[in-house]
């Protein structure tokens, strides 16, 4: 268990487990949380803003690092894309009632997989100016004229200049082995796309589940770009 940072709020059951993409942080969810109407818990993954580093990364490691927020009364787990993944690993865990991943990758290359991997072996960039490691920030969790800065977490000095507090090595996860994970999920699964997103079709989805729901207008951070579009995908498995 490394040292999470973790924003949390409302009350009521079930609770929604809100975890972020690649690259992200709790933040992201702002939006949506102040719609919500339960109680909610949003970790920064490890690996990411004030939350700690791994010694290596695989999404069963970053699931077992948050298995203990989930509420073993009620959680209604949320993913978006990296977290989604995330998600589904923590399907069977006591407590978790359904699980929604949105945006996720599920159809990858091997090109893909390389240059992942290639990311992953970078040192972490070293800039001169706040504004541009949240910069980095924003580009790297997809955020850019999405989000105007980057929360206090996402960045840090580092000797002279500023970094993203993201660590690189979290691109080396690999494959996510969605349709296994599916077939191995006993709690129902929503899986959502923004209509264009780019990172995944509705066809990939619906070989994967039967009703695959696709969010009118927004793209792969439709969390963000219109969080009210998510409560009904939210309630429905509730």
């Amino acid at each position: 268990m490394t040292d999470l940072r973790v924003l949390r709020g409302g009350s009521g059951t079930p609770a929604i487990l809100l975890l972020h993409g690649l690259g992200a942080t709790a933040d992201v969810w702002d939006d949506l949380t102040a719609l919500l109407d339960t109680a909610w818990v949003a970790p920064d993954l490890p690996g990411h803003g004030g939350s700690g580093w791994l010694e290596d990364y695989s999404f069963a490691g970053v699931a077992d690092a948050v298995a203990g927020l989930v509420d073993p009364d009620g959680t209604v787990v949320v993913g978006h894309s990296f977290g989604g993944v995330i998600g589904l690993h923590l399907a069977d865990l006591p407590g978790v009632r359904a699980v929604v991943g949105l945006g996720i990758k599920v159809a990858w290359t091997a090109e893909e997989l390389d240059r992942a991997a290639a990311l992953a072996r970078k040192a972490p960039i070293i800039h001169p100016t706040r504004e541009e490691a949240a910069t980095r920030f924003q580009r790297v969790a997809g955020l850019v004229g999405l989000k105007d800065d980057a929360p206090d977490a996402a960045v840090t000095r580092d000797g002279e200049g500023w970094r993203s507090t993201h660590d690189p090595r979290t691109f080396a996860v690999g494959e996510p082995g969605v349709a296994a994970l599916l077939a191995a999920a006993r709690v129902p699964v929503v899986l959502a796309r923004g209509e264009h997103d780019q990172m995944v079709s509705h066809e990939q989805l619906a070989a994967l589940v039967p009703e695959p729901v696709d969010l009118p207008g927004l793209g792969h951070n439709a969390h963000v770009e219109d969080p009210a579009a998510l409560l009904p995908v939210l309630a429905a498995p509730r």
